[in-house]
């Protein structure tokens, strides 16, 4: 006779053998990557209510400098006496605060300022944890390009089995599917876009920079997840001689 409740306890064990065998890498690093981006999405948001605020106190502020983390370091650093001589404004059309209304608007500048340092941290995490887990990806995509890439795809092992052509648009989804649904102009990059090299090529080549770049990640992630010799900084170097090809046929 079977006896059903070693038998439901020996299935419960199994399983959860299986749910600790499932943990990888490549979990760390997608929930990572999901967390900077939730980081840049809240310090967008609060950078936005920070500027509304600041600028009833110094709206002249707000037109000298786009760059949030900027904004905010100048907020922090001087108060509004410094800051008008900083930036040769005379007469100011903001408001005089009162100090708590200040140390308000500076407690919030201050929470802001600790998600940027969180997000660096994240990053730092995720370029030393690719490096070691796929080390031919991070050096030719980069770690956080990589590790979205590889987000994109769900693991090393999908990203490895990829066609180059399918890698070149991760991460342009939404433009992919409005081209089926629509019959706009196909996407020709997703994250590959933010990639150094993409930026560097002229408008009408970078296409074909970011269709050799999926090509060499191709080829990178490949030899990480069959565990092979390191050889990213030559594809890397390949990416760049064509860059270099292609803005040289421009001039």
């Amino acid at each position: 006779m079977v006896d059903l409740k070693a038998l439901r306890l020996k299935n419960i064990t199994l399983a959860k053998k299986l749910v600790r065998e499932s943990v990888s890498p490549d979990l760390f690093i997608i929930n990572a990557v999901n967390n900077v981006e939730d980081l840049q999405r809240v310090q967008n948001s609060l950078g936005k209510r920070l500027r509304e605020w600041y600028s009833l106190y110094f709206p002249e502020l707000d037109k000298r400098i786009s760059n949030n983390e900027e904004y905010i370091s100048h907020l922090l650093k001087g108060d509004k006496a410094a800051l008008l001589k900083e930036f040769n404004v005379s007469d100011g059309m903001g408001a005089d605060l009162k100090g708590p209304e200040l140390d308000e608007i500076k407690e919030l500048a201050t929470s802001i300022r600790s998600l940027y340092d969180e997000e660096r941290r994240l990053v730092g995490y995720l370029e030393k944890t690719m490096k070691e887990y796929c080390p031919n990806t991070a050096a030719v995509a980069g770690g956080l390009i990589g590790a979205k890439l590889l987000r994109g795809a769900g693991s090393l092992k999908k990203l490895a089995m990829m066609r180059s052509s399918t890698i070149q648009l991760i991460g342009a989804e939404k433009a992919l599917f409005r081209h089926i649904r629509t019959g706009a102009r196909p996407p020709k990059y997703g994250y590959l876009l933010q990639h150094l090299l993409v930026q560097k090529a002229g408008k009408d080549t970078r296409g074909k920079i970011a269709r050799a770049l999926a090509d060499k990640i191709f080829i990178a992630a490949r030899i990480d997840y069959f565990k092979g010799e390191f050889k990213g900084d030559e594809l890397l170097k390949e990416v760049e001689v064509k860059l270099e090809n292609e803005n040289r046929k421009t001039q």
